[in-house]
């Protein structure tokens, strides 16, 4: 792979950063591009200015939805180093979904490499308050023109920087969920396990009627029988009953969350019987009046965990833990946080540094 083109311009003055900083409101000076061809391969690794993307009204990506994207994240510590939380199961991840979508794929450990440099370069832009960061978007699309159903010739990757604000600006609350019955998210064999945008624009729809009723997701389930629960859009979910705390099993249709690899990793750990199955929504509502669910919590990159206090299907609505965080989602948050903060030592090579170093300006 060849070097990385640098086109870093001169900041005139300090950032400021703003006080309510929201979720991908703002973004940094700077982005990482590299170009794909048949004939060259991955080719022009280049940091340059954040500009707009000029392209042809016929780009295939546009019509045929070949696009793929991850999300991830980038702290200040305590001590003011700037580190990365498992960027390398990021791109891992990236490139499992390129090869479902035909998107050739990337080196990983080159693209870690140039995703270090743009933190770096963009380094004054991480925030510093508690509970904000730097949130690291990479995508990649197809970007020749021509309309016709066919993986595209040429591609595209960018990496884009956006400092976010705190998910829990106002403390650790559970949300309202509804299991949806109505819609299909994804199948097995489908495009479940992919981080495209085709995934989240068939989650769409039921979302927003969701938000009509008052409830801030949507958990799926399967979709052949509409039985089994699956995921929530954007995070997935863990039912803690009185025996095991139950995921879903990696089927083909749910996303494979990095945080969710993170919270099982921890669970072993901890000894807690936590089991990776086929659960149905008549079965968490058997747990539920029998009195052995103890808790439902998701897991996700933006919100880390997020405590589930009411999940309703048809006219079945439960409250869980009293509509109070569960013990457990709350010690899961403080431990993961803690790691990614810098508060507690990283005992499982989960945190990678960004190492400052100058870099030439143009």
């Amino acid at each position: 792979m060849e070097a990385i083109n640098y086109q870093v311009k001169e900041r005139n003055e300090e950032i400021k950063l703003p006080e309510s900083l929201g979720f991908g409101k703002y973004f940094t000076d700077h982005v990482f591009e590299m170009d794909y061809s048949k004939e060259k391969g991955w080719y022009n690794p280049t940091i340059k200015p954040l500009a707009d993307i000029l392209m042809h009204p016929a780009t295939m990506f546009i019509h045929y939805g070949q696009a793929i994207f991850e999300g991830l994240k980038a702290f200040k510590t305590e001590n003011g180093d700037v580190v990365l939380f498992r960027p390398d199961q990021h791109i891992k991840r990236l490139n499992n979904s390129a090869k479902r979508i035909c998107i050739p794929a990337v080196d990983e450990e080159f693209v870690l490499e140039a995703l270090k440099e743009l933190v770096n370069i963009d380094r004054d832009w991480v925030p510093s308050k508690k509970g904000e960061s730097l949130y690291v978007r990479p995508f990649v699309y197809g970007s020749n023109p021509f309309l016709g159903v066919s993986p595209a010739n040429t591609y595209k990757l960018v990496i884009l920087l956006s400092p976010v604000g705190a998910y829990y600006p106002e403390g650790f609350k559970p949300v309202k969920i509804l299991v949806q019955d109505d819609y299909v998210r994804a199948v097995r064999k489908g495009l479940g396990e992919c981080k495209t945008p085709a995934n989240y624009a068939a989650s769409l729809l039921a979302g927003e009627k969701a938000k009509e009723k008052g409830f801030t997701q949507v958990l799926w389930l399967d979709g052949v029988k509409q039985k089994n629960i699956e995921e929530v859009g954007t995070m997935n979910i863990f039912i803690n009953l009185k025996d095991e705390v139950v995921t879903p099993k990696l089927n083909g249709s749910i996303l494979p969350g990095i945080t969710r690899k993170t919270v099982i990793q921890l669970l072993k750990e901890w000894n807690m019987n936590v089991v990776e199955r086929d659960i149905s929504v008549d079965e968490v509502i058997q747990k539920y009046d029998s009195g052995e669910l103890l808790g439902i919590f998701g897991t996700g990159t933006a919100a880390v965990i997020t405590s589930v206090g009411w999940l309703s299907f048809k006219d079945k609505n439960m409250v869980i833990n009293g509509g109070e965080p569960g013990k457990l989602d709350v010690k899961l948050f403080d431990e993961i946080t803690a790691i990614q903060y810098g508060l507690k030592q990283d005992t499982h090579g989960w945190i990678q540094k960004v190492e400052k170093k100058e870099v030439e300006v143009s």
